[in-house]
């Protein structure tokens, strides 16, 4: 009996692990491609899905575009290929940070129960030593930077360790995953310029209200499950007004994000894309439904691309009337 019990639950974890998480696309490429042994870790550091890699990257790259677009120069690649590698670790650690101070209340929530530590495939033991080797490697990167920037990274930690805190005390989580998320539009724009100015503390905040609105859209998936499971959220406390809410947060974003532009002294062409990326904010917000958490889901998602205009407005700001092209 000893016997069967066991091989069942060898069974059933190997389905789990095979299995993709709810709000993961289907046929991404960890359940697709990756080795059995290893989809656990991959999905520990949510590489499985990739769209909170973008969301956290996308600050960084935009601190970057917009120090360059203020020199009128094309961005970095050296600094855009070293804050991608840093993100997508740093995102790995955090959540896994996350999914072991949470893997209680995990268990208990539907969309997150089969989360390798809420479910059992990975030991505390085994996520702590995942997120040492991840900050180790980002901490590496991290040192080939400037030290306004090795600095901000280190103050960044305190954000990190303290967010998967907030749910339990506050309804305002999401506003502190946005002081956390977009911390890279500080560390971009310092490593491309050597400091800090008010265009860069601008383009931040406009970030801030960004995270709160998109993240408030995906809290929309868990309202029940938060709700037994005693967590908070700004989609719990603003309810049938959330969608009001992601307008004015998005609002303040979209006023935010140009004020930066025009504080940079950027092109006139940054403008046209602020529109359009005013429009893609506005209208996630219009088609937000608290009853529809496949909508949320995908609602939440279009942030990627979100982000990606509001990058091509700062490159194409580097563009002055009666100069060269990105200076050349």
């Amino acid at each position: 009996m000893k016997c069967a019990t066991a091989r069942a639950g060898r069974i059933d974890v190997i389905m789990t692990a095979t299995a993709p998480l709810p709000d993961a696309v289907a046929t991404n490429w960890v359940d697709r491609h990756a080795p059995v042994g290893l989809r656990p870790w991959l999905k520990l550091g949510r590489f499985d899905r990739p769209t909170g890699i973008w969301l956290l990257l996308l600050p960084g790259w935009q601190g970057i575009a917009l120090a360059a677009a203020m020199e009128r120069r094309l961005p970095d690649l050296r600094l855009i290929v070293l804050f991608a590698v840093g993100s997508a670790l740093m995102r790995a650690a955090g959540c896994a940070f996350n999914d072991i101070v949470d893997r209680d209340i995990d268990a208990k929530v539907a969309r997150t129960a089969a989360r390798p530590l809420a479910s059992g495939q990975i030991s505390v033991k085994g996520a702590l030593a995942f997120v040492a080797a991840c900050c180790l490697i980002s901490l590496a990167i991290l040192l080939t930077f400037n030290w306004a920037t090795i600095a901000l990274g280190v103050a960044s930690l305190a954000l990190v360790a303290i967010y998967p805190f907030m749910k339990r005390i506050t309804w305002w989580p999401q506003a502190w995953l946005g002081l956390t998320f977009n911390w890279g539009a500080l560390m971009g724009f310092a490593a491309a310029s050597g400091g800090l100015n008010a265009a860069a503390l601008l383009l931040y905040a406009g970030g801030v209200f960004w995270t709160l609105g998109y993240d408030t859209i995906y809290a929309v998936q868990d309202l029940e499950d938060d709700a037994l499971a005693g967590v908070k959220s700004s989609a719990r406390r603003l309810g049938e007004a959330a969608p009001r809410g992601v307008l004015i947060f998005y609002f303040l974003a979209l006023v935010l994000a140009a004020t930066a532009c025009m504080a940079g002294g950027l092109g006139p062409l940054f403008l046209p894309l602020v529109v359009v990326y005013g429009v893609h904010l506005i209208r996630q917000a219009r088609a937000l439904r608290i009853d529809d958490p496949v909508l949320a889901l995908r609602l939440f998602k279009s942030n990627r691309d979100a982000g990606l205009i509001l990058l091509a407005a700062l490159i194409a700001g580097a563009w002055r009337a009666g100069s060269p092209w990105f200076g050349f």
